[in-house]
Formats: structure tokens, C-alpha cells, sequence
């Protein structure tokens, strides 16, 4: 950012760079996934896949929760210290009060996403199947590699702002180039920038 600027005549530092991030990239990343839920509502057959990956910081084992949909988008993040029935429940919780609530949730073994459906009354609109969670774990990939570029993370809450943040604008340009034609993805990708360009103008 701090080159391409320079290109344009405009002298920036990067700390002006990490500073619009922190003010302006939960707004966009909140917007984004405002208008994935109302698009989102209306579909019947809304399917969750969750999963949960280990995050270290400053050397100490964390869990980075994970709830995306049946098309590839990470819909919510939540970090926690370890993983059990009470983070799991109180992740669904916040995941549906932001976002409705699917017909079908996705999940691995783990107990503790068992036991908390079950406090919520949906133990029955459970999914446990060998791959099944394939769209969850695929999901890891662009994290991990931002993880590494930025050598890891120092807090939790800094940790969860990233996650939010780099969830929904990821998702909004991710576009699986390899599954569409070539006119399909340059009009989905004219889209997507073009609604981008929309949030930064509101």
C-alpha cells in the first residue's frame, strides 16, 4: 500500500497503513456481512459447516472457532482458551443471533458441538460424516498463510479483530477462480468490486 501510494505522489507510512485497517475494517467487514445475511435469508436449504483451528500466541495454545456456509464463507470467528460444551455454546449463540439460524449444522467429532445443540434444542439438525466438513477445513488455508506473513499474533483481541475482518473481506473477492468460466468470474468479479467501491463511498 505504502509503494503503490508512492506511485501516486502520496507519502504515507505504514503506521497510517495500520491505523486505517483498526478504524475502517470492521466497518467494511460488518457491512459485508450484513448484506450476506439478508441475501442469505432467504434461502432454504442454509447449511454451517464448523470447525475449529489452534492458534498460538506469545507461545500459549488458543482456538480459533469458525462457522461458514455451504458456499465457502466464513460467516463468524471466535477465539477462545480451550474448547469445550461452554465456548461452544456460547459461539453458536453469538453466530445465530448475528445470523439466523440454518437448516442443516456441519460439524467433526468433537462432543462439545453435540452438547451444546442440545442445550439449544437443535441436536437433531446435526451432520456428522467422514469429509462432510471438507468446506470448513478449506476454509484454513488463506488464514494460515496471513498468520505466517504477519509472524503470528501477540493477543487475543487482536487475533479476534483479524479473524472478523480478514473473514469477510477475503470471502467477498474470493471467488474460486478454477470453478467458473472465465466470462462468469470477470462478471462476478466486476461485482465484488464494484460493491466494494459502493462501502467506501458510504
Amino acid at each position: 500500500m505504502e509503494d503503490l501510494l508512492h506511485e501516486r505522489g502520496i507519502e504515507i507510512s505504514h503506521e497510517t497503513v495500520r491505523w486505517w485497517w483498526n478504524r475502517f475494517g470492521p466497518i467494511f467487514a460488518a457491512e459485508i456481512r450484513r448484506k450476506r445475511v439478508d441475501r442469505m435469508s432467504q434461502c432454504r436449504k442454509w447449511k454451517w459447516h464448523l470447525d475449529e483451528m489452534c492458534v498460538k500466541i506469545n507461545g500459549a495454545m488458543h482456538y480459533l472457532w469458525r462457522a461458514v456456509d455451504h458456499e465457502g464463507e466464513v460467516l463468524e470467528s471466535f477465539v477462545t482458551k480451550t474448547r469445550d460444551r461452554k465456548f461452544a455454546l456460547k459461539f453458536l449463540k453469538k453466530s445465530m443471533r448475528r445470523h439466523g439460524r440454518p437448516e442443516t449444522i456441519v460439524t467433526d467429532k468433537l462432543r462439545s458441538y453435540g452438547a451444546a445443540l442440545k442445550d439449544l434444542g437443535r441436536g437433531d439438525d446435526q451432520e456428522i460424516a467422514r469429509w462432510a466438513n471438507n468446506r470448513a477445513e478449506s476454509s484454513h488455508p488463506p488464514f494460515r498463510r496471513r498468520e505466517r506473513a504477519m509472524l503470528r499474533f501477540r493477543r487475543m483481541r487482536s487475533l479476534q479483530k483479524f479473524a472478523t475482518v480478514h473473514a469477510s473481506v477475503c470471502g467477498h473477492f474470493n471467488l474460486e477462480r478454477t470453478l467458473t468460466s472465465r466470462d462468469h468470474y470477470k462478471a462476478n468479479r466486476a461485482a465484488a468490486v464494484a460493491e466494494w467501491r459502493g462501502l467506501l463511498v458510504a
